[in-house]
């Protein structure tokens, strides 16, 4: 119990990082370059890691990287980039949310990973949870941004599957560090010729690229790909959830945005759907249908 905790704990380290990013990306990066910025927050992360481990792909790796490089990184992050920017960050983290959802369904095809009943729900309570925490009735919402973060989501959701599914006997540095050089490789050129030349970086956009590099790219995945390794899909996924939560808080504390009630009851039942889906409670659970089933008519 104590080694899953750990786990999961380590996991959260990415979508706490993932959630500030949005906040980052909209604040202090250039707006029209989602490309060059994908690919400036991807490649300088994968060769840091890369110096760490120090190891270059070797056999079917070679693809395997382009694909799994491609999916989480390369179209993910050029996606996410333009959803930050076209999006509120509340309809953004909701979208996003639904991502635990679709890695269940996609681990049950890929890998036999049936969801147990309570990750399910704790997917819901924790989707529940995030309506509750961001939607505003009066926020815009941009049809070309919902489908870049549907994309975006929906492609991610697959390349951690298959991450998970093709990575049993793979450290995680060499794993995160060949998808995102592949993915920044991947981006470079289409950068280029769609455009053209790369921005004029101020030093808050520089500081922003350090940390959306270095904090959100290199650490969170290293992190996320730990999670993978060790916890089942559906796990991970809800640990996921702490991605909108850290951007409402972080609109509270820096932005100085107010939490009502429905904000922090919106908190409440994200936790709680976290909790429901962790194995750390199945014992518990078990206990407590047992008591069910003895207790008299």
């Amino acid at each position: 119990m104590e080694a899953t905790t750990r786990w999961a704990l380590v996991t959260a380290i990415a979508p706490v990082a993932w959630g500030s990013n949005y906040f980052v990306t909209h604040q202090f990066l250039p707006a029209d370059f989602p490309l060059y910025g994908a690919a400036i927050r991807a490649l300088p992360a994968g060769l840091l890691l890369l110096l760490v481990r120090r190891t270059l792909p070797h056999g079917s790796w070679w693809w395997k990287s382009l694909v799994l490089g491609t999916l989480n990184v390369g179209a993910f992050f050029a996606l996410i980039y333009v959803a930050a920017q076209l999006l509120p960050t509340s309809v953004a983290a909701t979208i996003m949310a639904t991502s635990p959802v679709v890695m269940m369904l996609l681990a049950w095809s890929a890998l036999a990973d049936r969801p147990r009943v309570a990750q399910l729900a704790g997917a819901g309570i924790g989707i529940a949870g995030v309506g509750l925490m961001v939607l505003d009735g009066g926020a815009s919402v941009n049809l070309g941004g919902v489908l870049a973060s549907v994309a975006a989501m929906t492609m991610s959701s697959l390349g951690y599957v298959l991450a998970k599914k093709w990575s049993r006997d793979l450290d995680v540095f060499s794993l995160t560090s060949w998808q995102l050089v592949a993915g920044g490789l991947v981006l470079l050129p289409f950068a280029v010729a769609v455009e053209g030349t790369p921005p004029a970086l101020d030093a808050p956009a520089l500081l922003g690229f350090a940390y959306v590099t270095v904090v959100a790219t290199a650490v969170a995945f290293a992190a996320w790909f730990t999670g993978l390794r060790h916890l089942s899909a559906g796990t991970v996924g809800l640990v996921g959830l702490l991605n909108p939560i850290t951007g409402v808080l972080l609109g509270a504390i820096v932005a100085g945005e107010s939490l009502g009630t429905p904000q922090l009851l919106g908190i409440v039942l994200v936790f709680l759907g976290i909790l429901l889906g962790q194995p750390v409670l199945r014992p518990f659970l078990h206990r407590l249908r047992r008591l069910r089933r003895l207790r008299p008519a």
